[in-house]
């Protein structure tokens, strides 16, 4: 689920109040890494230009943004399209790799290997190198053990012990991951602000589907072009291709600040014109036709994860999103209806919402960040400036979890800068206290071990 877009973000990202201190600056702490992680992902701008793109073009022109526009940086290996050549990337350490077919499928999987995925860059080079991969292991908890180090417990029965251990399961599985280990007492020092400040990169999603059936929009990578409305406002564009569930998710565009009221005009909408939305659901080239907005924003709000009991299955305890106090995640944003507005005029077709968002009034994110958020103590974070978890030696948080801001952008690469930030610090104190990390894991099992 990784459409390849490697964008860094406006400065404000940067200087945003979440960060905890920095002497020099978080964007100028991070610089060299965003050209590391540029280097180890294969960034290259986009070569393609589809129709999809222009009509984007032409809606940053009737917006007066025009000047914004431009193609995506990727994650992907244009080369010549289908031609399979060896690794341009790592003096021939990697895969072979093939030019991008232009498919769209992107965001399910790229099926020819032009996708510059972990498994053909980072992955590929640690297991040359001596790590050894699991694939296909559910970890459910992680406990300290008496001596120091942790023993990692995976479905099965399986158990796992280093004097180290990364979390990188991303947001959802990183922070349910430290939630039940920290119920069960098997992490207790884990802060009290887990699960906090989890930001949804303040997003709205909006679509069109184009009138003629014939239309295809899909020949080129999910996300191939962008621009900017307004200052704080990022929009890209997606070809949506194995997204067969988006014709059951959207609906009438409505605006609406006010959640209720929003829900209410959907409905009556709906009401009115039902054969409307079953014309929309039965559509024939649905796919083909679909064009879908992601719109986001470095502006400053959140939502919270919680712990609790599953309202399908009570005797489970699973993530809940909560609304706190401040400024809320939005479930609608003004710019991301005109988005759809403004290219449905370009493209001749029908502007539309995720119901969800219109009538659920759910905050709806293909982004999601934070709530293992770094800060200058567990009074107000869960990990360090190094991403170390606070009560908890040795044990560390690297993926979006940590991000403690809305980037404003997609966020891959500042996800992945940031841990290669984490990697170079550890590389370094690990040099200069070489017995510091001493702990004997079990036979089989390396020194230090990541849970994904």
């Amino acid at each position: 689920m990784w459409a390849g877009v490697l964008l860094e973000p406006k400065d404000e990202f940067f200087t945003d109040p979440a960060w905890p201190a920095s002497a020099a600056g978080w964007r100028d702490e991070l610089a060299g890494h965003y050209r590391t992680a540029s280097r180890m992902l294969g960034r290259e701008t986009t070569r393609h230009v589809g129709q999809m793109d222009l009509h984007l073009q032409a809606t940053a022109r009737s917006m007066g943004a025009d000047r914004t526009y431009g193609p995506t940086p990727m994650a992907i290996w244009f080369g010549e399209e289908g031609v399979t050549v060896p690794d341009p990337y790592f003096d021939g350490e990697g895969p072979d790799r093939t030019g991008c077919r232009l498919c769209g499928a992107c965001l399910i999987g790229c099926p020819y290997g032009s996708k510059n995925a972990l498994d053909l860059n980072y992955l590929w080079l640690a297991e040359k190198r001596g790590a050894r991969i699991r694939p296909e292991t559910r970890v459910e908890a992680i406990a300290e053990l008496p001596g120091g180090g942790y023993e990692v417990r995976a479905a099965g029965g399986e158990r796992f012990r280093a004097g180290e251990v990364v979390l990188a399961a991303g947001v959802l599985g990183t922070v349910e991951l430290l939630f039940r280990s920290r119920e069960q007492g098997l992490l207790p020092r884990v802060s009290p602000r887990l699960g906090e400040r989890v930001r949804t990169n303040s997003e709205a999603i909006t679509a069109v589907l184009a009138d003629d059936p014939r239309t295809d929009l899909t020949r080129g990578p999910t996300i191939s072009s962008e621009f900017y409305p307004d200052a704080a406002t990022h929009v890209t564009q997606n070809r949506y291709v194995g997204g067969w569930h988006m014709r059951f998710q959207l609906g009438p565009l409505v605006d609406g600040e006010d959640p209720a009221r929003r829900r209410r005009a959907t409905l009556t909408r709906l009401a009115r014109a039902p054969w409307q939305q079953i014309r929309l659901m039965a559509a024939r080239n649905f796919i083909a036709r679909l064009s879908v907005f992601t719109v986001m924003q470095n502006v400053e709000n959140e939502i919270r994860l919680v712990f609790d009991r599953s309202p399908v299955r009570p005797w489970r305890r699973v993530l809940r999103s909560r609304v706190v106090g401040g400024t809320r995640a939005p479930s609608y944003l003004p710019q991301a209806n005109e988005v759809a507005r403004r290219f449905a005029e370009s493209v001749g077709g029908r502007p539309l919402n995720l119901l969800l968002e219109s009538v659920g009034g759910k905050s709806i994110t293909a982004h999601v960040l934070g709530g293992a958020s770094m800060g200058e103590s567990a009074a107000d974070g869960v990990i360090d400036t190094d991403h170390r978890v606070f009560g908890h030696a040795g044990l560390y948080v690297v993926d979006g979890s940590a991000v403690p801001a809305n980037v404003g952008v997609n966020p891959s690469l500042t996800i992945t800068a940031m841990a290669e930030r984490f990697a170079a610090r550890h590389a370094a104190r690990r040099a200069a206290t070489p017995s510091s990390t001493s702990t004997s894991p079990s036979p089989g099992s390396s020194r230090t071990i990541g849970a994904s």
